[in-house]
């Protein structure tokens, strides 16, 4: 079987499989998770052989057209270089792992069989973005996933949070996708295709009219697919959804989808420096104020959430400096490790009876109740904070090593002032990355207080798959020199000037987090007793213990009553009461409150935007029904009034209407003898 025909049965077969699902899923379920898991691995192995077979080398190319359309053609293309290669593996391994960890997690959920099969529907849409050759069929694949994100994060749709999250998410990105599509046919128009590869031949002839215009309205399209400021507010409430698939989204699909269309098209934002100079400050902005907000986050789930808004900055600020290969070997290694984070946390969860980082900071010996989670999660977080010598190390180190040279005036790829943005804002989010990866894993693992309730050994399908994504986001790293020739051929080793920086960052923030940890930890023990006996109310303790007491023990129990929770643990547990260790807060200090709220942009887009927009749909309605509603009642009423009159000459006696009928010929005969007259008199 050809390369070309594996390639085209990749993103076909999870899509049967989802057709297959939907069909089956009520009238025969025992197929349903056969039906998930099966077309799924089949596209994986073949993402894998077909990588193989591409082998870094000349990219496999093929098209025929899709339909006439008489101006620019539209062709159904497949165009796989080492980049597609690669992705397309990942996004096949990662939604395996989904599918088979799903079985366990959703086994009790009645709405399992839509949720395999939008999830498979999810996977082939990514695939199909991943190979396309033609960008309107890219298009395709890119919509389909914004509405199967739709109906996934909304899969609780019993609750509000659930129905919120999900219509924000579809219309924050809709929102970024108006101009997208608007960038989409300028760049046809002056490419006059849609192909990827002619499109890339018209940049290098320099042929494209208005490439600052182009670049910034796709860009707009990206920052809201891949969330990131200023339109990244739906994804850390899209954690409403099941946790497996929040680690489909964040790893592998939707969010890196905007990623890896920028490093598809790189050329057209390379030919504009502006371009260039805008994307390096919205990578340094989202990397910075998204690691100060996951500092203040309480549900683990929203804390891996602004993490991987954070991590996609740093890729979209190797793609501003104009390294694409160090923007996917992050991207690659970032799908490993953040899979397995958020499926660990999904076993976090699933013992410990609640999201709230809170809760799990007051209960004891949760690391032994979970020990599969705890090592691979250790592993991930590691990974996340970029210590060697695991995955994210080297792929980050890429990223500070690409916008250095940049910066220094080594690379002529972009401007030395996007090399600055990058490379100072990473640094930083090094730093503030380690901080928050350290509080996630104290507060998870080392809590004290009531026991973890203990529910026995998680299921195989869960913990089998942590210890499988534990392999990559270990090792993965180790093969950055062969990776290189897979991309642009640039060198993807780190250096030690930006070893020690960002090493020296990650080391630092770990252990100011660490330091700050104990001191909460000494505090959290000693002050139940500041009031007159152990069982004191936050009432009659002191005003800033009262305040952390109620606020942490209110997001404790919100978390513990979400539909996930109470679906996928045993029992419901009490939550704990008294102060959380959170080193967060000593960390950040006054701007807690605001970076616990995303910096209040929800608030503030619902002044500029939401409250216009409401008022103006309010006057229209008032228009609508005072003014122009005025005009068709008074024409209605004014037939109506004319009828009435007419219906009194109606009176149903014979009599009346002759002697009408006399009057008028009377009237008629006198009123031609006077016109008679009057023209015989001129």
């Amino acid at each position: 079987m050809s390369t070309t025909t594996l390639a085209v049965l990749v993103p076909l077969l999870p899509f049967l499989g989802a057709v297959a699902g939907l069909l089956l899923g009520r009238t025969a379920p025992g197929f349903v998770r056969p039906l998930a898991i099966l077309p799924t691995l089949a596209a994986a192995v073949l993402a894998v052989t077909v990588a193989v077979r591409q082998g870094g080398g000349q990219p496999i190319s093929t098209a025929t057209e899709l339909t006439p359309t008489g101006s620019v053609p539209i062709d159904l293309s497949l165009y796989i270089d080492g980049f597609a290669a690669l992705v397309a593996v990942l996004v096949g391994v990662v939604a395996t792992c989904v599918q088979l960890y799903s079985t366990a997690y959703l086994r009790e959920d009645p709405r399992y069989p839509s949720y395999a099969a939008l999830v498979s529907l999810f996977t082939s849409a990514m695939l199909l973005v991943v190979y396309s050759g033609d960008l309107m069929v890219l298009l395709v694949g890119w919509e389909v996933m914004g509405i199967c994100s739709y109906f996934l994060v909304g899969h609780y749709w019993e609750t509000e949070a659930a129905r919120s999250a999900s219509l924000k998410a579809f219309l924050v990105t809709k929102l970024g996708d108006v101009p997208f599509l608007i960038g989409l046919f300028a760049l046809a128009t002056d490419a006059g295709s849609f192909r990827i590869t002619k499109i890339l031949g018209t940049v290098s002839a320099g042929g494209l009219d208005h490439p600052t215009l182009i670049a910034l309205l796709l860009l707009a399209g990206v920052a809201g697919k891949s969330a990131q400021f200023p339109l990244h507010t739906w994804l850390p409430d899209a954690m409403a959804g099941p946790t497996p698939v929040s680690a489909l989204i964040h790893a592998a699909t939707m969010v890196a989808a905007g990623v890896y269309f920028i490093a598809r098209l790189l050329p057209v934002f390379a030919a504009s420096a502006a371009a260039l100079v805008v994307m390096a400050a919205m990578a340094a902005v989202t990397m910075v104020g998204s690691a100060l907000a996951a500092l203040a986050q309480d549900d683990i789930k929203r804390v891996l959430a602004y993490s991987t808004i954070g991590q996609l900055a740093y890729m979209t600020g190797a793609l501003a400096v104009g390294d694409r290969g160090a923007a996917v070997f992050h991207l690659l290694s970032h799908g490993a490790f953040k899979a397995l984070l958020f499926l660990g946390a999904g076993v976090i969860i699933h013992a410990a009876g609640t999201n709230s980082l809170a809760a799990m900071s007051r209960m004891d010996g949760l690391a032994k109740r979970i020990p599969d989670a705890f090592w691979t999660m250790t592993i991930a977080l590691l990974a996340l904070a970029a210590i060697p010598p695991f995955a994210g190390f080297f792929s980050k180190e890429a990223v500070l090593v690409a916008a250095e040279q940049t910066a220094t005036g080594h690379s002529d790829l972009a401007p030395s002032a996007a090399g600055w943005l990058v490379l100072i804002s990473g640094v930083l989010t090094a730093l503030l990355t380690a901080a928050y990866a350290a509080r996630l894993w104290l507060m998870a693992f080392r809590g004290r207080g009531t026991p973890a309730p203990d529910h026995g050994k998680e299921p195989l399908a869960m913990t089998g798959v942590l210890w499988l994504l534990a392999v990559p986001s270990v090792a993965f790293g180790l093969a950055a020199d062969s990776l290189a020739d897979w991309f642009d051929g640039r060198a993807l080793t780190p250096t030690v000037a930006t070893s020690v920086l960002g090493t020296g960052a990650a080391v630092l923030g770990a252990m100011l987090t660490y330091a700050l940890w104990q001191r909460a930890t000494a505090r959290a023990a000693t002050a139940p007793a500041a009031g007159p006996a152990r069982r004191a109310t936050a009432a009659e303790q002191p005003a800033a213990v009262a305040a952390t007491v109620s606020a942490a023990t209110a997001a404790a129990e919100s978390a513990a009553e979400t539909p996930e929770v109470a679906e996928v643990t045993h029992e419901h547990p009490a939550v704990p009461a008294g102060p959380a260790a959170d080193p967060g807060r000593a960390l950040l200090g006054p701007l807690h409150r605001h970076a616990a709220d995303g910096f209040h942009l929800d608030a503030v887009y619902d002044r500029l935007f939401v409250r216009p927009v409401r008022a103006a749909a309010r006057l229209v309605g008032f228009l609508d029904r005072e003014v122009l509603d005025t005009y068709v009642r008074g024409a209605g009423s004014g037939t109506r009034l004319l009828g009435g009159l007419v219906r009194r000459a109606q009176t149903g006696n014979v009599q009346s209407y002759l002697s009408a009928l006399l009057a008028g010929a009377v009237v008629l005969a006198i009123a031609t003898a006077v016109l008679a007259n009057v023209n015989a008199g001129s």
